[in-house]
């Protein structure tokens, strides 16, 4: 494991034995506290060796540091013990150093990508504050792009439920599905899900009583009010359960199923390097078709998934999902 992952530790414990005037750490007694700081965040950790603490110790003197005033002093055995000349000092009293200041403007710069998503809006208001502040010169020219809807009708709506989950709150909406009529539901949000560009709320449905009821957060209309019901909590494993579908749909009662799937020479190479799910496995075949195989359970967003790929894939199993997707086929093909 690197050991920059724990330089901040490191750090922090070096300026707390600097600062103690009331004991002399010499270097084995320094490696020994930092080593303890260490496992004690890390129990698995094995600790740094002497030469690391040896370039802490100078990393801090440095310009490039902390410019501690870290001075080496012989007690009365003759053994070296290292402190602060200074009793004020502390590295968490200094102006950002370079490295630091490097490190955060290139976060802010990272974070200031993410346009056209709601909970990223601080980002803006933050940014010039920081960028001031620590005199850190910002990136005129944009250098990265993330996929985003910034006309999404339901990035309104994250905000909120994010803060109802969060404050363990059950909440009331008024939900208008695809082609049918708006209705009030009583729901407890358990965890908010991004898939294919749209966002989608999980919880509990008061009415139905359903643990896992999904809702699109663009189908939501007007405002999100509190109630004074008492919040069921969650103990659901949100990654495992997303662990056995595509998108957000979990059909109550469905199986995990072995899909088959066979794609065209041409899409191969686009398959094998973005998997389409993480059960995903392959098998090359003679003509250079590529046979996958994934488990899932069956629901909407696969069948959705595979007839994006149009002529490039084929379904080979099950016999359900074969006989669905070519009947939307059939009814696609009408349409013209």
């Amino acid at each position: 494991m690197s050991t920059t992952k724990y330089q901040i530790i490191r750090y922090n414990r070096l300026d707390r034995c600097f600062q103690n005037f009331g004991k002399e750490y010499t270097i084995d007694a320094l490696l020994a506290n930092v080593n303890q700081a260490i496992i004690d965040y890390d129990s698995k950790s094995a600790g740094i060796q002497l030469r690391t603490l040896r370039k802490d110790i100078a990393f801090m003197r440095s310009e490039a540091g902390y410019n501690a005033p870290i001075e080496t002093y012989k007690s009365s055995n003759g053994i070296n013990y290292y402190r602060y000349d200074d009793k004020i000092f502390s590295i968490n009293k200094s102006p950002l150093n370079d490295t630091e200041a490097e490190q955060l403007k290139n976060a802010i710069s990272i974070l200031s990508r993410f346009e056209g998503s709601p909970e990223f809006e601080w980002v803006n208001e933050i940014a010039p504050l920081l960028n001031d502040k620590f005199g850190l010169k910002s990136q005129e020219k944009k250098v990265m792009s993330l996929e985003s809807n910034i006309d999404y009708s339901g990035y309104d709506y994250i905000t909120p439920l994010f803060n109802a989950i969060i404050n363990k709150t059950v909440v009331k909406i008024n939900y208008e599905p695809f082609g049918k009529e708006p209705f009030d539901v009583i729901f407890h949000p358990y965890f908010l899900k991004q898939y294919n560009n749209r966002w989608f709320v999980l919880g509990y449905n008061e009415f139905n009583q359903s643990l896992h009821w999904n809702l699109a957060l663009d189908r939501i209309k007007g405002e999100i009010s509190t109630t004074s019901y008492k919040y069921n909590i969650d103990t659901t494993d949100w990654e495992e359960y997303f662990e056995e579908i595509i998108g957000v749909t979990k059909p109550i009662g469905n199986k995990v199923t072995e899909v088959k799937l066979l794609f065209s020479k041409e899409q191969a190479p686009y398959i094998k390097t973005k998997p389409i799910h993480s059960t995903q496995k392959i098998k090359i075949q003679e003509d250079g078709t590529l046979e996958v195989r994934i488990n899932v359970i069956l629901n909407y967003e696969l069948e959705t998934r595979i007839l994006s790929f149009g002529e490039k894939v084929k379904v080979v199993e099950p016999a359900v999902l074969l006989n669905i997707i070519l009947n939307r086929i059939n009814r696609q093909f009408e349409s013209y």
